[in-house]
């Protein structure tokens, strides 16, 4: 409360600069739940718009998930101020079952699903979102707790496509007309504290979304030990810091990787056709650049999203032991891709289907019990056993039928079977 208090708010001169870049987009989406950062982005947008003869159309939008009983009175007061700021506004409910466990990463894709949705109707390909800088620094420590590689630990871009967000609804098969939408995210470099000295300079209220508080989440928790670790000298800012020059190094490090995929295969890349690196020159590259194409190799040619860091390093590492002991044949799958390894070149190709695994079948006597109509077909064909007569001589004299059956079906005996060998007639 005293940060805010201290800060400064923004002026019209700094939301000018803020939006900028947007001045000829033909329509913006701006997401508002209500809470301080996205009730400041609809004041910003909705004076920087007013401010200028000529731009584009704003649409409000909020959420509601059906969460929180508030949700709702939270969507009417969001719809009220819209209405002050002459901002058209509408309600997007999340509706149908939800799941019990990873209910925030489930409501996200939601959410985005719904704005992409809302953002086409309206013929808008921008997205604005309210992160801020206190946001990012708390992505780069999640996903630093999580093992992520320089491009995760480079936090969330200004700009970026709203398709990948969108992943898990695809996966699920839901339709989204998300194609050509960017996610912008103009307040990334503005700090909470600002904005809600902002809205306390235009004396406007909002509220305070309860779970944001909940010990329950990850994101919760590392929120709470910012203050320490602000004592200790990483505030968010140095995060922010750090994330900003890891994606400098990173911009740096594709750039090397394209160059190297020119230099050891054949480009551009087939949508078609296996992808082939040279063995001897693709070994030689620097193992950051060869794991980058590697990645990207089976990116491009497997069909089962996004390849994971670990399993990728521990596949390259294979790989790059076995070129030192000169080894062939090798053979791996990974992400829908399967690469392998030959005299002269490493090749990566799209995985085949997958086949059904279908039970093991076994002929001992603990074999699965036949369907009922086979079971009294062989009870026809089967003769009365008489006293005193053993299966070997019931066999030979051609009175005992052993029906054997696969599957699903019951099969002979092991002793049956041996018997049925030995007196089989030539």
């Amino acid at each position: 409360m005293c940060a805010a208090k201290a800060a400064r708010a923004i002026s019209l001169t700094e939301a000018r600069r803020l939006f900028h870049s947007l001045a000829h987009a033909p329509a913006l989406v701006l997401a508002v739940s209500g809470g301080p950062d996205s009730t400041a982005l609809l004041v910003l947008a909705a004076r920087w718009r007013r401010a200028r003869k000529c731009g584009p159309k704003l649409f409000a939008a909020t959420v509601d998930h059906g969460l929180r009983p508030q949700s709702k009175h939270e969507a009417r007061a969001v719809s009220r101020l819209a209405r002050e700021l002459e901002v058209p506004h509408r309600t997007l409910r999340w509706t149908g079952e939800k799941p019990r466990t990873g209910i925030q990463e489930a409501a996200r894709a939601a959410r985005y699903r719904l704005l992409a949705d809302f953002a086409h109707a309206r013929g808008a390909d921008h997205i604005l979102t309210a992160h801020t800088l206190d946001d990012q620094a708390e992505t780069v420590l999640m996903r630093m707790c999580r093992g992520s590689g320089m491009a995760g630990l480079g936090g969330m871009r200004k700009v970026t496509p709203l398709w990948p967000s969108l992943r898990s609804e695809r996966a699920a098969g839901r339709p989204i007309r998300a194609g050509g939408v960017l996610l912008v995210r103009p307040l990334i470099g503005i700090s909470k504290a600002r904005l809600i000295a902002t809205l306390r300079r235009e004396k406007i209220v909002f509220s305070e979304d309860a779970s944001n508080r909940d010990p329950r989440f990850a994101r919760t928790r590392l929120r709470e030990m910012m203050a320490a670790l602000a004592g200790e000298g990483l505030d968010a800012r140095r995060l922010v810091t750090f994330a900003r020059r890891l994606r400098r190094a990173d911009a740096a490090l594709e750039t090397a990787a394209d160059n190297a995929a020119k230099a050891v295969s054949q480009w551009p890349w087939s949508m078609e056709g296996p992808i082939i690196f040279e063995r001897d020159e693709f070994f030689d590259l620097p193992a950051e650049l060869g794991l980058r194409l590697l990645g990207r190799a089976v990116g491009h040619v497997g069909d089962e999203g996004p390849v994971e860091l670990g399993k990728l390093e521990r596949l390259y590492e294979t790989l790059v032991r076995g070129n030192r002991a000169a080894g062939e044949g090798m053979r791996s799958t990974l992400a829908g891709a399967v690469v392998s390894m030959g005299e002269k070149g490493l090749t990566v190709d799209r995985a085949p289907p997958r086949r059904r695994q279908s039970a093991p079948q076994s002929f001992n006597h603990r074999s699965r019990e036949a369907p009922a109509s086979a079971r009294k077909r062989a009870a026809t064909k089967r003769k009365i056993k008489k006293k005193g007569d053993s299966a070997g001589r019931r066999l030979a004299e051609g009175r005992l039928g052993l029906r054997l059956y696969r599957g699903r079906t019951r099969l002979a005996p092991a002793r049956h079977r041996n018997r049925l060998a030995a007196y089989r007639r030539p």
